[in-house]
């Protein structure tokens, strides 16, 4: 008997992976102004043109990265986007710099990509993938 294809999941992700993605009206996932707070540091804002705004953190947005690399890893874990690694305890924790782009680049008409202070750069977040998730403190 092979098992090769077979893919053990957890409850969460089958029922997810189950559901039929609802399509959003064009209004919900087109920005009508787009703020990326870089000289601040603080985030991203986004006001949708159905009158919504949604705003995330850059470390929160940098855990939520769309890759295939990274959304794997937080397939692996059982993580959330926007929910960090769970970092080994540390007598000697090491300085880690916050998380910052140091470019935020449109593309197209349809996403933004970051390049990060950590060297990471390869996500391209879409507006409607930016639109689905929660907004990150």
């Amino acid at each position: 008997m092979s098992h090769e294809g077979i893919r053990i999941v957890s409850a969460e992700q089958a029922e997810r992976e189950a559901a039929p993605e609802v399509k959003l009206p064009s209004a919900a996932v087109t920005p009508a102004k787009v703020k990326v707070m870089k000289t601040e540091g603080t985030g991203v804002e986004i006001a949708w043109k159905d009158g919504h705004v949604s705003k995330w953190t850059f470390a929160w947005l940098r855990e939520a990265c769309p890759c295939a690399t990274c959304h794997e890893a937080r397939d692996a874990d059982g993580r959330k986007p926007g929910v960090a690694k769970p970092q080994p305890a540390s007598l000697l924790p090491m300085f880690k710099a916050p998380v910052r782009p140091l470019e935020a680049t449109p593309v197209g008409k349809y996403a933004l990509r970051f390049k990060w202070n950590d060297g990471h750069e390869s996500g391209i977040y879409s507006w409607e993938y930016l639109r689905r998730l929660p907004e990150g403190e």
